[in-house]
């Protein structure tokens, strides 16, 4: 799918506030309210747009955890293990990676004793031979890449 500057403005308004409605969409972005409906409506079909959601404040939610998990898996089982871990809460994102472990993991958690129960879960799943834990200690930059 070609992505113009209008659509690119459109994605960029969106970023910085998905609450937007049509018309205030359509000021900010120079055109009219049909064409914003139009092209936003044209890039969720297309699947550019996957979906809108609230940004959150963990912390004030009393998440104090934020950790990157990395996880060697034996060979072939990588979509197995990948999937089972995808299901747990706590985990924001599951990546296929490259270097000495397969899988990157980040999660947050709430406490100490989440954190260690999980962990300890992800050593019981079979195929997983071992894990790397790293504790975040302070959020620098977590945004979404304007286009």
């Amino acid at each position: 799918m070609q992505i113009d500057k209008t659509d690119q403005k459109i994605i960029n308004l969106l970023l910085d506030n998905a609450k937007l409605s049509f018309r205030q969409l359509a000021k900010k972005a120079g055109v009219s309210v049909a064409t914003a409906m139009n092209r936003v409506k044209k890039l969720e079909k297309e699947g550019v747009i996957k979906k809108y959601s609230a940004q959150l404040d963990y912390e004030k939610l009393g998440y104090e955890f934020d950790v990157i998990i990395e996880i060697k898996v034996s060979h072939g089982k990588l979509g197995e293990v990948e999937n089972r871990i995808a299901e747990n809460n706590n985990v924001l994102a599951v990546y296929d990676a490259t270097g000495d472990f397969d899988v990157t993991t980040i999660c947050r958690f709430k406490n100490r004793r989440q954190l260690n129960s999980f962990v300890k879960s992800l050593q019981t799943i079979s195929h997983v031979e071992r894990t790397h834990t790293k504790l975040i200690l302070k959020t620098i930059k977590e945004d979404s890449i304007k286009v």
